[in-house]
């Protein structure tokens, strides 16, 4: 019995640990916001164990931010971290995919138009972390055929990061959607008409700069208001 109750209660961990992540990183749940235990457990019908650990797992990747008195507040987005992993993706990022440029096959491209095309069909009504999910997909099709293991093993670990700081930009920027939907179309034109390495590379570059600009951007505006 003990295995069933453990399994169900491994499960509804999980459960919760997702909501309150979608929630945190949609900006439905600010910088600050308190994660109160007992309310949280009375909303997902739940005891506070699973919600517990559910916390214990957002603190873990850095979503949470656990203050003694004060209890578990969602962790404010760390701008040092983002634009560190931003920079360092716009280099080994941009490299990999115009080292993949040749290997791409038209089923790949294909692959990468359609996501691009339903991330365009989403822009009446953004979903931010539907979108960045698209997002990653699009680019991950355009650089893992890189033929070199370690530059696409960096540009993963980097992907891993942006997730841990926050899931999508987009929530805090969503006007950068529709220009990076632009920005693709370019990418993907470039590379169908067997452009120069140099060219795709500074094409990917520059999408992955304009990013953390409006970011940054936004971030300033943000301290100023």
């Amino acid at each position: 019995m003990s295995t069933t109750h453990e399994q169900a209660g491994l499960s509804k961990s999980q459960h919760t640990y997702q909501v309150l992540k979608s929630r945190i990183t949609a900006g439905e749940y600010p910088a600050g916001h308190r994660l109160v235990l007992g309310s949280l457990a009375k909303e997902f019908d739940v005891s506070t164990v699973p919600v517990r650990e559910a916390v214990r797992l957002l603190q873990a990747e850095g979503l949470v931010h656990f203050e003694r008195n004060v209890g578990a507040t969602v962790a404010a987005i760390d701008p040092v971290g983002y634009e560190h992993t931003m920079q360092m993706l716009a280099i080994v990022e941009s490299a990999a995919t115009a080292l993949a440029a040749p290997h791409l096959t038209a089923d790949d491209l294909a692959e990468a138009g359609e996501l691009n095309d339903r991330m365009r069909a989403g822009l009446d009504q953004l979903e931010p972390v539907e979108f960045t999910r698209l997002n990653h997909e699009f680019h991950e099709v355009l650089y893992t055929r890189c033929p070199n293991p370690s530059l696409v093993d960096l540009v993963k670990k980097g992907w891993a990061q942006l997730a841990t700081i926050r899931d999508s930009t987009f929530s805090f920027v969503p006007a950068r959607a529709l220009a990076s939907v632009a920005e693709h179309d370019q990418l993907l034109d470039l590379i169908r008409s067997g452009s120069g390495a140099e060219w795709i590379e500074h094409c990917a570059r520059a999408h992955r700069s304009a990013t953390l600009d409006a970011f940054l951007s936004w971030e300033a505006d943000a301290h100023h208001s």
